[in-house]
């Protein structure tokens, strides 16, 4: 065999071998691209930590006055429902203001219809009396004087008495005169004036009352929802202040029927959440039983961080961004409980969002 034929048996076998080579890889990338499409995708976990609150929030009820309490009804744990009295303050004080105040409401009442309604019949009839012996009284004082004017004339009696008998008629028509005046006061119809004064004096006074009447209810606390005492900040003869710069709560109430998680999201894994997305959350105290639920809620703005995990190596200068997660059903987790919180993003979402 000649050199020319070896060198082209070589180079056949070397070609196959190739060739075999290359089948042989090509057939373990399908197999391994096969293998990796039947193997389901381990979920994507975002985690952080969290504090269980009510589905209502944590409510803290104060006063809107300061003063000392006069009782408190409730204990924590009790269920109040809502427009329930919970506490109450010393309120003698605000209840006379009330008192007082519609009194006061009463009276001006009184007054108004008096204007309206003018003088009683019985007045009307007195003034009348009056006008009728005034007029008679009047009547006879110009007959005697007419009578004196007569004798003065034929020299009978003297001019001072005539005179005497000239001013007393003077003064029974001056009589006279009042007594129809009042009268015709008594008689007419109230001025629009005088109404207009008695109405606006009961407006006042009926915006006194209702103002009292608004003082002494703000000492009664009473529930802005059906829920739960959660804690009682304050006894019975405590005082309480009302500040707006440092509260100063009665009791902290919240609706526990459903319950949520309050959950700081890292800023760098903000765009993996999504409303809707399922999660679970641990606790210590619960050893591995996981809660579940779903997030409801994902923050507007990033912030800092609500929940610390005194871990040491933990950063406190990151931001995060408030994510709510409700848990599925009556769960039976104390309100403030520190949890761990993983919520599985949806891969899907994130490969259309790359």
């Amino acid at each position: 065999m000649n050199r020319r034929n070896i060198l082209l048996i070589v180079a056949v076998v070397m070609a196959l071998t190739i060739s075999v080579k290359l089948i042989s890889a090509r057939s373990q990338a399908a197999k391994s691209a096969e293998l990796a499409q039947s193997k389901p995708s381990e979920p994507m976990l975002v985690a952080g930590p969290g504090k269980v609150e009510p589905v209502s929030e944590n409510i803290e009820l104060g006063s809107e006055l300061s003063g000392k309490i006069k009782k408190v009804y409730v204990e924590e744990g009790d269920t109040v429902h809502h427009g329930q009295i919970l506490a109450e303050l010393q309120n003698d004080d605000y209840r006379a203001q009330v008192l007082s105040a519609n009194a006061e409401v009463i009276a001006k009442e009184a007054t108004l219809r008096k204007v309206v309604n003018g003088a009683r019949h019985q007045e009307r009839s007195e003034a009348l009396s009056e006008v009728n012996e005034a007029k008679a009284a009047a009547d006879n004082s110009h007959s005697e004087m007419l009578r004196r004017q007569k004798l003065f004339a034929a020299g009978v009696i003297s001019r001072e008495e005539m005179e005497r008998y000239s001013s007393q008629y003077k003064v029974d028509q001056a009589k006279y005169q009042a007594a129809l005046e009042r009268h015709a006061l008594v008689d007419d119809h109230a001025r629009e004036e005088d109404q207009a004064i008695a109405e606006a004096d009961l407006k006042l006074a009926q915006a006194q009352l209702e103002e009292a009447k608004a003082r002494y209810e703000k000492t009664f606390i009473r529930s802005p929802i059906d829920g739960t005492v959660l804690r009682k900040h304050h006894r019975d003869g405590e005082s309480v202040s009302n500040s707006s710069t440092v509260p100063d709560p009665i009791l902290t109430i919240g609706n526990r029927r459903v319950l949520r998680v309050r959950v700081d999201v890292d800023e760098t894994e903000v765009a993996k959440v999504h409303v809707g997305e399922k999660a679970y959350v641990t606790a210590d105290a619960f050893g591995n039983q996981k809660f579940w639920g779903k997030v409801v809620r994902v923050g507007e703005q990033l912030g800092p961080k609500n929940i610390r995990t005194d871990q040491p190596t933990e950063r406190v200068d990151t931001k995060i961004l408030e994510t709510l997660v409700e848990l599925d059903g009556a769960q039976e987790l104390p309100v403030g409980l520190r949890v761990d919180a993983y919520i599985i993003a949806d891969r899907g979402e994130l490969a259309q969002a790359r």
